[in-house]
């Protein structure tokens, strides 16, 4: 990997730990984008100059997200990972699945002992609520977009909410 390609590499993973995420999981993302085909984790370690742990634990966390798909080649014992061919859709899905669940807990909120007695904690509450379903409607919609634009019709049907 040139010198360009290894800032590349390390900006993104300084991105992605920015973010909360793995530093390496970041790097792995970066080295796969500049990648032409997929890489073994021999090769992705070696490239990254890490270990080959560090690049297996973090490429099952992004198989996990969607984002990487796990591959084997006939003959070779080797575990290797290239792109999902629809990693942005699944990312989505799965962001939308996690706002979703915070969405319903939050809903069961409103019942609480706390929420009933009180009418600033029923407003923040509902404040919450009111901002999780609109981020997942947005996030709906742009996977419905993002669907339509590249003619993957996988989109999960829209849960009517009722606030």
């Amino acid at each position: 990997m040139d010198s360009a390609g290894r800032l590349f590499v390390e900006r993104l993973g300084l991105h992605f730990a920015s973010e909360g995420l793995p530093l390496i999981a970041g790097r792995v993302t970066a080295y796969l984008l500049i990648s032409e085909g997929p890489r073994s984790l021999d090769e992705i370690a070696g490239a990254l100059r890490v270990s080959r742990a560090s690049v297996s634990t973090d490429a099952r966390r992004l198989e996990e997200k969607g984002l990487l798909v796990r591959l084997s080649l006939p003959g070779d014992r080797r575990t290797y990972y290239s792109f999902s061919p629809d990693g942005f859709n699944k990312t989505l899905v799965g962001r939308i699945r996690v706002l979703t669940t915070l969405r319903d807990i939050l809903e069961s909120a409103e019942s609480l002992p706390a929420a009933t007695a009180s009418t600033e904690v029923r407003a923040r509450l509902a404040e919450w609520t009111d901002f999780h379903v609109a981020v997942i409607d947005s996030l709906q919609q742009l996977l419905e977009k993002w669907n339509r634009r590249t003619g993957n019709r996988r989109t999960p049907r829209r849960r009517k909410v009722v606030a």
